[in-house]
């Protein structure tokens, strides 16, 4: 009953958080039946009209969508993941949750299975997909018998989604080999979480225990893959820890630079510092399926090793990539102007800080920056260089006369 209570709290709370949730009945062709679907678009959706979104199909949503959405939207509001068109595909009616994971001995879906296969890859998947602005980055996310049937859709050549969190899988008959053999053989990023915990059946246990050792011990460097036991929790309480650890780590490498990762990995590099940056973001594009714009956090963390580095060179680099990410800013002619004034090239600077001052302001960079930092570096030319400008403007200004 307190578990229940939880849930209904979660629901109550995560979804009054975002601008849109729609339920919906789809006459399924594929199940010969009507089944309903839960759709929650991401906050300020109408408002963001050029932005995709990549598409999160939730199994079991009259329990799981309340903690996966109140998770997403906590976490995106920190812009530590993706926000997500989510798809909740509830089955605690008619027994549909059993019959939609049927698994035939030999470890694929039965009839029934396939049909709800089908349901979700020919008709949800498609209609979501012409109805919403969703970007090529599929996820989907299951507990026990339906965290095992997600496996399915690992089993054609081009698995047909990208991440994978399965929660205390029921696995079927051998299917801990062939999800393993699988992602051995996927060509393109696969992101797969797996997890179970005390209060899980010890047959069940076994063989997911078992396909941990088998995941191991493939050499994919497509893959990626995290396993976690939880010793202390429920079956169905411990997802509520579950969920947020396996998000964090499909989104480890999405979040933006912190005070980790500047230290461990940013500030050891002697030179190359824009070059790690836009490795970052090329790695980010690869993964998720979608071109992202590097944040500005990203480029002052960036800007600060270069700095402590005194790697002077690099800011012209970092310069380039701010001009193609934030072309009418300031903050691309900002790192010109600040690699003369480190040189000491003063008269540059002053020219360069003047230019950015005509262009838009952005984050920390304002209009009165640029005038105190170009006077700063007037003042620093020498009274010889000042009196010789002065001398050749005059003359130019006589020859025209």
């Amino acid at each position: 009953m307190k578990l229940k209570l939880t849930l209904l709290l979660l629901s109550l709370f995560s979804l009054s958080m975002y601008s849109q949730r729609i339920v919906e009945t789809i006459k399924s062709k594929k199940v010969n039946a009507s089944r309903e679907i839960q759709i929650i678009l991401p906050r300020g959706y109408e408002e963001k009209k050029d932005q995709k979104f990549p598409l999160l199909v939730v199994l079991d949503a009259d329990y799981l969508m309340a903690p996966t959405a109140s998770n997403i939207r906590y976490a995106v509001n920190f812009d530590e993941y993706l926000d997500f068109v989510i798809v909740g595909i509830n089955q605690a009616v008619n027994n549909d949750r059993a019959l939609d994971s049927e698994f035939e001995y030999n470890g694929v879906p039965s009839v029934n299975g396939g049909a709800f296969y089908e349901f979700l890859t020919m008709e949800v998947v498609p209609y979501i997909e012409s109805k919403y602005r969703v970007q090529p980055f599929r996820a989907i996310l299951g507990h026990g018998v339906t965290a095992a049937f997600i496996n399915a859709f690992l089993y054609k050549d081009n698995p047909y989604f990208n991440a994978y969190i399965s929660m205390s899988p029921i696995l079927a008959n051998n299917m801990e080999t062939i999800v393993a053999d699988r992602l051995q053989a996927a060509e393109k990023p696969i992101f797969y979480y797996l997890s179970y915990s005390d209060g899980d059946i010890t047959e069940d246990k076994a063989n997911i225990v078992k396909l941990n050792e088998n995941i191991n011990a493939i050499n994919n460097k497509n893959v990626f893959y995290k396993f976690e036991y939880f010793p202390r929790g429920g079956h169905y309480s411990y997802v509520l820890q579950a969920i947020p650890s396996a998000l964090n780590f499909i989104f480890k490498d999405y979040r933006r630079i912190d005070l980790d990762e500047y230290h461990n990995k940013l500030l050891v590099l002697e030179n190359n510092q824009t070059q790690y940056l836009l490795d970052k973001y090329t790695d980010i594009a690869n993964n998720f399926n979608f071109i992202p714009t590097i944040r500005l956090n990203d480029f002052e963390a960036t800007e600060a090793a270069i700095l402590k580095k005194e790697n002077y060179d690099e800011l012209k680099a970092l310069a380039k990539v701010a001009e193609k990410h934030y072309p009418r800013t300031m903050l691309g002619s900002y790192y010109l102007a600040l690699y003369e004034e480190k040189t000491e090239n003063w008269a540059a600077a002053e020219k360069a800080y003047l230019k950015a001052f005509t262009m838009e302001p952005i984050g920390k960079l304002s209009k009165n920056l640029m005038v105190e930092n170009s006077e700063a570096a007037k003042a620093n030319i020498p009274e010889k260089v000042r009196k010789s400008k002065r001398t050749k403007k005059g003359k130019e200004q006589s020859d025209e006369e």
